[in-house]
């Protein structure tokens, strides 16, 4: 990995002072998730990032994703049961395919997806602790690419830390919590969506971009997002300043 600026050096600080944040006092769960892709995309050089995380059966479910394309690669790797996400989570291991073409026959299905979507390289990192793994993490790329492994180390340290995040065990047994959590992102996802549509309607944007002001206008005004979300879909929410 080539030398850090002080601009970049800054900027990991500032993602890993974020996630331990989230050890000493109450977060959004939603906001670890988003951001924890974010982070990915802005420090690592991933052209996107989508996460995925096991529910109460053991079955995996996508809770984030920086754009629309990763998210809809996501949900077909969980429609097809087939993708380097699903082998990081199932063996604990990081996946790399830094030639998505080459990979054609392990997984077929995927590759086809993601080369349909403009992906040429994708590295998933799961999400672990100990003997435990509650999901992973998908790094894509648009050209071809070998990750560096210092860019490797630094994408797996986010995950690990957001996973030690997510199972901090305060008062109730850790798998309960993380159930709970999950519940709760997927019941918000689904907010979120409807809010990035109302927006994308109303202003003329792309989803994208509806996504991007629901989160800098959250964390603006100090509001969950998934609270912001629900206040544009019933309503209550003056969504004036998000559109302009």
């Amino acid at each position: 990995m080539s030398t850090p600026t002080p601009r970049r050096e800054q900027a990991l600080v500032e993602a890993f002072v974020r996630l331990a944040d989230t050890l000493v006092a109450d977060y959004d769960v939603l906001e670890l998730f988003h951001g924890l892709c974010a982070d990915c995309v802005a420090l690592i050089g991933a052209d996107a990032a989508g996460l995925m995380l096991s529910d109460q059966r053991g079955s995996l479910q996508v809770v984030s994703a920086s754009n629309e394309a990763a998210q809809l690669i996501e949900l077909f790797q969980l429609q097809a049961d087939q993708g380097p996400c699903l082998d990081a989570y199932a063996t604990s291991t990081q996946v790399h395919a830094g030639d998505l073409a080459a990979a054609h026959d392990r997984w077929p299905r995927f590759v086809a997806r993601a080369t349909e979507y403009g992906f040429a390289a994708v590295h998933a990192l799961p999400m672990r602790l100990r003997g435990q793994t509650i999901g992973a993490l998908n790094l894509f790329h648009r050209h071809s690419v070998v990750m560096a492994p210092g860019e490797l180390a630094i994408g797996q340290a986010l995950a690990d830390v957001a996973t030690i995040a997510i199972l901090s065990d305060r008062s109730t047994r850790v798998r309960e919590q993380l159930t709970e959590q999950l519940q709760a992102a997927l019941q918000s996802r689904v907010i979120i969506e409807q809010a990035k549509g109302v927006l994308a309607e109303r202003g003329h944007i792309e989803l994208d971009d509806a996504f991007s002001r629901l989160r800098v206008h959250a964390r603006n005004t100090g509001q969950r997002l998934a609270d912001l979300a629900r206040g544009v879909v019933d309503g209550s929410l003056d969504t004036t300043a998000l559109v302009s």
